[in-house]
């Protein structure tokens, strides 16, 4: 499971950067536990058709930029618990950003089906 989560996040997992249990290592590094942490809870929002607006997907989004770009271009070096605190951020962010763009791609299938066949088909029902 380890080697699937750093491949699906594209995670250094320096231990420097990530969190232990036991003794263990983590599989990922603190950012990326952060976003999937923030990835699980965005789908259980989602269930619950709670939404998040564009402006705020973005708005969150700039403290993990902020943070890494920071530490790139710089000497400071973030801690663990900002870490995981911008990356669970982000992880809300990048799923309600799927959805906004599930969402937009089916009103233009849905336009264009109403085009075309003059009436959108009965089962194409769009929630937004």
């Amino acid at each position: 499971m380890g080697k699937f989560l750093r491949i699906f996040f594209g995670c250094h997992a320096r231990a420097d950067r990530s969190f232990f249990f036991r003794g263990k290592q983590f599989p990922i590094c603190a950012r990326c536990t952060g976003e999937l942490l923030g990835m699980i809870c965005a789908i259980i929002m989602s269930m619950f058709h709670y939404r998040i607006t564009i402006l705020w997907c973005i708005i969150m989004v700039l403290p993990l930029l902020f943070d890494g770009v920071i530490q790139l271009i710089t000497r400071y070096e973030s801690n663990n618990i900002k870490r995981i605190i911008t990356g669970f951020l982000f992880g809300i962010a990048f799923i309600f950003m799927l959805i906004h763009f599930h969402m937009f791609m089916m009103d233009i299938i849905y336009k264009m089906l109403t085009k075309i066949v003059g009436v959108a088909p009965p089962y194409f029902h769009i929630h937004i």
